[in-house]
């Protein structure tokens, strides 16, 4: 394969083909055409054959394509189980691996991004990449780093080239335009998936995601925040142009490999540490790591977290905003008045709009079960019955969720947010997740 396919009609075609080959299997294998994908009414066989088809134009699209794919692969914990298990495998595909770049191309835009002279700047450079990604492949290499290494010893140390392929600014745009078209399509995944929020969400962040000086600027400020912390790692930065990033290379075992094959113990460790990161860093480091996916996550020999992947992050140099701790801890202590007011003045309920208090409260409290007590497990089967309570066109949470906004402020804090409790949901992770809210969430109180 060669690089990104740049052209438009190429591209759409490949995209476009999806809801048309589903349309086919789906004929052909029950005589009639299926309306809204209902998850009762779709064979395993056609199921697996779609996913098998959605993964693998996505990967070999790579750009917002995959990125989209990445993007959805967080939310799998929710799928029902009896169709659950045709998905399961194709999407963690997509969290750390895709077609790689030809080696010209690689070499290509080392000599671009680094000078003529990028070999002398390493001892060894593997051309066969370790990772590859929505945007972007890494390879291993050995980095010459005169700074480093004790006194009279080898001045030179093991890194993670990123590298960003050809095209992949004008993949990303091509891509999400069309997939915002074929959203019906997304509800073979989860049937009532609405996936426009999250395709616009990921087009404002576009930017920010190509220019790798800012991922690395940003890379910086978390390693500075955690330096010398006993339980979160963050590379160092070595060096960085806008299609090259380089850092410290880290050893350790992915956290799709814990999800596929953890032992209980790992697992739990895995999701106490990734809840410490996600409500730490606003505090800690003004930033929030805003790609919660399993492949960006590493737990260590040590048994610290590695953390990888700083493309996009959310600058909140004053912390998660204090409203957030204050109307949960309204919520759980059941002061249901106070938490309409209190939505209100944050835009999420319209100032106007007449709407019953006692219901909004037992709307949300269940979404609240993992704080409301000092230890709670995250599971498939939980995150299952929450997404039928909350999307079931005949439930009242369904009826209520309509009188309810979500302000443009509170948008990427929602969505990951959500996506790092669909990893604690495959990593079925049971810690102590309320401790960690007093700890690190402002405004929220302990309860009782």
């Amino acid at each position: 394969m060669t690089d990104i396919p740049r052209r438009a009609v190429s591209r759409t075609a490949k995209l476009a083909a999806l809801p048309l080959g589903f349309a086919g299997r789906t004929v052909l294998g029950m005589g009639k055409r299926v309306t809204g994908l209902a998850s009762d009414v779709i064979s395993a066989e056609i199921q697996q054959r779609t996913a098998e088809q959605l993964f693998s134009v996505l990967g070999q699209l790579k750009g917002g394509a995959m990125k989209f794919g990445q993007a959805l692969s967080v939310f799998e914990a929710a799928l029902p189980e009896e169709v659950a298990a045709p998905y399961r495998q194709a999407l963690t595909k997509l969290q750390e691996a895709a077609p790689p770049l030809p080696v010209a191309s690689v070499h290509k835009v080392l000599a671009e991004q680094l000078g003529p002279d990028w070999r002398d700047r390493f001892v060894e450079f593997d051309d066969t990449p370790a990772a590859a990604a929505s945007i972007g492949q890494v390879h291993r290499a050995v980095w010459r780093d005169p700074g480093y290494g004790p006194a009279g010893g080898p001045k030179h140390r093991d890194v993670a080239v990123k590298i960003q392929y050809p095209g992949a600014g004008d993949a990303l745009l091509a891509d999400l335009k069309q997939l915002s078209r074929l959203g019906g399509m997304f509800r073979a995944i989860q049937p009532g998936l609405d996936v426009k929020p999250l395709l616009a969400e990921l087009r404002e962040r576009i930017t920010e995601e190509l220019d790798y000086e800012l991922e690395a600027e940003s890379q910086r400020a978390f390693a500075a925040a955690y330096a010398g912390d006993p339980e979160i790692f963050i590379p160092e930065v070595l060096d960085s142009s806008p299609r090259v990033l380089i850092t410290e290379w880290i050893e350790g075992t992915p956290l799709s490999e814990i999800i596929r094959a953890g032992t209980e113990e790992q697992r739990d460790e895995a999701g106490r540490l990734m809840a410490e990161l996600h409500l730490s860093a606003p505090m800690r480091a003004g930033l929030l790591h805003a790609d919660p996916h399993p492949g960006n996550f590493r737990l260590l020999p040590d048994g610290r977290l590695g953390v990888i992947d700083f493309g996009a992050v959310a600058r909140m140099p004053e912390g998660t905003p204090e409203p957030i701790g204050r109307l949960a801890g309204l919520a759980l202590r059941g002061e249901a008045d106070a938490v309409v007011a209190g939505l209100r003045e944050e835009g999420f309920v319209s100032p106007t709009e007449p709407i019953d208090a006692q219901a909004l409260l037992e709307y949300i409290q269940p979404m609240l079960a993992p704080v409301a007590e000092e230890e709670f497990r995250f599971s498939r089967a939980w995150l299952r019955s929450e997404a039928t309570r909350l999307a079931s066109p005949k439930s009242p949470a369904f009826q209520l969720s309509r009188q309810l906004n979500l302000p443009p402020s509170y948008l990427l804090i929602h969505r990951v947010t959500l996506g790092s409790i669909g990893v604690l949901c495959q990593l079925e992770a049971k810690a102590p997740y309320r401790a960690i809210l007093e700890r690190w969430l402002p405004g929220f109180a302990p309860v009782g």
